[in-house]
């Protein structure tokens, strides 16, 4: 215990008889002064009284007091607090000076854990902002409040108090908030006072399911179609109580054509939140109006109307006959992309210059013409480059009100739209790609074998040598043109083997340092206990090298030259990719490879554009853009996905991002057991008999050649159906080498039928598409694959590794 509090107040202790003299004797020399100035005994005895007075007035105010000690305060129990501030309906922490967590309620674990403290919760980016500045609020005015909280499992309002006896502590408290049901407070608003006002205006209105079946319906409604306004008519079936002409003519079914024609006002009640996008497959208001009422007789409906509008979540706006506004909701300033909450004086006044006419008119000509609807496409300021449709219809009978424009949202309809296009048109372009390398790479396999003949019969040194090395060197080029067509239309040939990203990156790094010079850094960062991935190590090296010569490429461009490219390495759990809320990547655990450089960046209207072959915004004869449509390629062809972000401008935070997600890989157990009941191949002794099949004459040629050379009996076959026959007639061969796509019958179809004559004939199947691809289509054991275009001794020592491995 603090000793000081145990001191003893020293104050009530008496004042010594020596105090006194002093004081007796300062007052006498006091009254004498006086008298010898004044000359007066009087005065002088009234100014020594007076002396004594206030003297004893300072004695009694300065005397010292005794001080209250402090109360003791006892250490405080956090469990007597956790305790306290258990509630079943909201969650509660307290953090202190250092953000750590002190203490928190049963709800808030269950919510939101306790790996991290408030403000650092699992929620989005916008909602983790607003919880740190009601965090500094609350330290800097003792509260603060924080609406809008999306993330974890829905939506949150926090507030925030600072606490304790030194104002050391913040108490959290988030509660949920749940998300309005639109249809739920229509029918509210119909079937309460909002639908009497309505029935009083002479608006008959009802609220309608996605069925079509009645929710609510004001008296006036109710009144008109059944004659009683106290019937009940939820349930029924909307349509049930309207009749229509031949003319389109709407009245009430019960009334018929001796009741006045009524005007249909749609109004959907689209909850984007629960994402609704179909005004048909969605509830409605539905508002009747007299067709033929007066101008005038109805504006006393004007505020409800608006009230009622104000609350929907479509984009509504009325104006008046001279074309300004007389209201326009939330939902369709938002939706004109207008920063203020108060409506321009005009439609107009929302669009483009271009646009400003054809709007004016249009609104003038149905406020002033026969009641009708129609829709047209505007370009809006905020987003000159997406038309949008504007709805518009002339309505009668609600006074000043002579034009209802209706405004769809549809930004994430366009994105949704060109994501769709793009993909499309990826997918197109990857098909004509990877079927004119296939052809294509039939001729370079007839141009590189006829090559590997012809130097067979030159030495280094003749005239032909180098000629013959030229042709088959830039052969050998236009094949790795084609590998990369085929590696972006998913089609190319790999070997995926089960390997760690840091080890990729490490074996590709001093390549890069040569590759991107002295004035370029690299950075390499790497995360701990990233999972394994399964992929060929040979291609992903190849799509580290081309974003690391495009990054070069873009800081070489950019002032002096200089920059940063980092790669780094992320572990990224299912977790997290469900916080991302990503429509393209699914949950999963994936091992990432981030790219990024210091460059320029990338323009908006190139990103998406960049993954295309023959792409390129660099000079002519710098490149064959074909270096991202082969990253994008590759990543597909493995199961990965790639994305890229890019922030332009001659600033330090420009550059661009490349993410690349591979799934984790795991073992299947089934697949080592297979692995371990493998039969040991039987020896293989040189030479064996081979068919061969083949549609295109030159490539057969060439096969044929480089097979007799190494010592094989050749049978060759123009088609499957010849080959076929070469086996039903009893031919002996100890492997069928074969093309995959011929006329008539291709290679598979021959295949099935000669393993019902031999079973355990082996075959090697000779293709430029996928080798995972044609296994996926073909699925025939003991089936082997040789990638075109190939050389001499490449389909050799493809042979006998068959025969060997037999």
């Amino acid at each position: 215990m603090n000793e000081a509090l145990l001191v003893a107040p020293e104050a009530g202790r008496r004042a010594p008889v020596g105090d006194w003299l002093v004081f007796a004797a300062a007052l006498g020399v006091t009254a004498a002064l006086a008298w010898l100035i004044s000359g007066e005994p009087l005065v002088a005895a009234g100014f020594a009284a007076g002396v004594a007075v206030f003297a004893a007035l300072g004695r009694i105010v300065l005397r010292p007091r005794a001080e209250a000690a402090p109360a003791e305060f006892a250490q405080p129990d956090w469990s007597v607090t956790q305790a306290a501030i258990e509630r079943p309906d909201a969650a509660l922490a307290v953090t202190d000076r250092a953000g750590r967590l002190v203490c928190a309620n049963t709800r808030f674990e269950q919510w939101f854990g306790i790996a991290a403290a408030p403000p650092r919760l699992p929620l989005d980016a916008p909602a983790l902002e607003r919880l740190e500045g009601a965090a500094r609020a609350a330290w800097r005015d003792g509260a603060g409040t924080a609406d809008g909280l999306e993330g974890g499992a829905g939506r949150w309002r926090a507030e925030v108090r600072r606490s304790g006896r030194g104002e050391d502590f913040l108490v959290w408290t988030l509660a949920p908030v749940a998300r309005r049901d639109l249809p739920a407070e229509a029918t509210a608003a119909i079937g309460g006072r909002l639908g009497q006002w309505l029935g009083d205006a002479g608006l008959h209105a009802a609220t309608v399911a996605a069925d079509g079946s009645v929710l609510a319906a004001n008296a006036a409604f109710a009144l008109r179609a059944t004659g009683d306004a106290s019937t009940p008519l939820g349930g029924t079936a909307f349509v049930s109580h309207l009749r229509s002409d031949d003319q389109d003519r709407i009245y009430f079914a019960r009334e018929g054509r001796k009741g006045p024609a009524l005007r249909l006002i749609h109004l959907p009640l689209l909850d984007r939140e629960r994402g609704a996008t179909d005004p048909n497959e969605a509830p409605a208001v539905m508002l009747l109006l007299e067709a033929g009422l007066a101008a005038g007789e109805a504006s006393a409906g004007i505020p409800q109307i608006e009230a009622l509008l104000s609350r929907l979540p479509l984009g509504l706006a009325m104006c008046e006959r001279d074309g300004r506004f007389l209201f326009a909701n939330e939902a369709f300033l938002r939706a004109a992309g207008h920063p203020d909450r108060i409506a321009p004086p005009y439609p107009s006044d929302l669009v483009i210059r271009e646009d400003k006419g054809a709007l004016a008119d249009a609104v003038r000509r149905y406020a002033q013409g026969s009641p009708a609807a129609g829709d047209m496409a505007i370009r809006l300021r905020s987003s000159p480059e997406e038309p949008v449709t504007l709805s518009l219809a002339g309505v009668r009978g609600l006074g000043e009100g002579a034009v209802l424009l209706s405004l769809k949202d549809s930004s994430e309809e366009t994105r949704l739209k060109r994501q769709i296009a793009q993909a499309t048109k990826m997918q197109a372009v990857g098909q004509l790609a990877g079927g004119v390398a296939h052809d294509f790479n039939n001729v370079l396999t007839a141009i590189i074998g006829f090559c590997d003949l012809m130097l067979l019969r030159h030495t280094p040194g003749d005239s032909d040598y180098d000629d013959i090395q030229q042709i088959k060197a830039n052969s050998n080029r236009a094949a790795s043109l084609t590998r990369q067509l085929l590696a972006f239309s998913r089609q190319q040939t790999l070997r995926p083997e089960v390997l760690q990203l840091p080890d990729v990156v490490s074996d590709v790094s001093q390549m890069l340092k040569r590759l991107l010079g002295e004035r370029i850094a690299l950075a390499v960062d790497h995360d701990r206990d990233l999972g394994a991935v399964r992929a060929d190590r040979t291609q992903l090296e190849q799509v580290i090298v081309n974003l690391a010569v495009n990054a070069r490429d873009a800081m070489q461009g950019k002032g002096e030259g200089t920059g940063t490219l980092k790669l780094s390495t992320r572990r990224v759990m299912a977790s997290q990719v469900r916080k991302m809320k990503s429509d393209v990547l699914p949950v999963a655990d994936y091992s990432a490879l981030v790219v990024a450089d210091t460059g320029g960046g990338i323009p908006p209207e190139n990103l998406g554009k960049i993954f295309e072959p023959f792409f390129t915004t660099k000079e002519l004869g710098k490149g064959t853009g074909l270096g991202l449509s082969t990253v994008y390629g590759i990543v597909k062809q493995s199961g990965g996905f790639v994305f890229a972000e890019s922030e332009v401008g001659p600033g330090p935070n420009s550059g661009t991002t490349f993410t690349i997600y591979l799934p984790v890989h795991v073992e299947d157990p089934d697949a080592k057991v297979e692995q371990a009941a493998a039969p040991a191949p039987a020896a293989w002794s040189g030479g064996g008999r081979v068919l061969l099949v083949e549609d295109e004459d030159t490539v057969r040629a060439v096969a044929e050649r480089a097979l007799v050379r190494a010592g094989f009996e050749v049978t060759a076959a123009r088609d499957g159906e010849e080959g076929l026959e070469h086996v039903a007639n009893g031919g002996k061969f100890d492997l069928v080498v074969s093309d995959v796509v011929m006329p008539v019958m291709d290679g598979p179809a021959m295949a099935r039928e000669i393993r019902k004559l031999a079973p355990a004939l082996p075959f090697l199947f000779m293709s430029g598409y996928a080798e995972e691809q044609l296994r996926r289509e073909i699925d025939i054991a003991n089936m082997h694959f040789l990638p075109k275009p190939f050389s001499v001794s490449q389909i050799a020592e493809a042979v006998e590794g068959v025969l060997r491995g037999r």
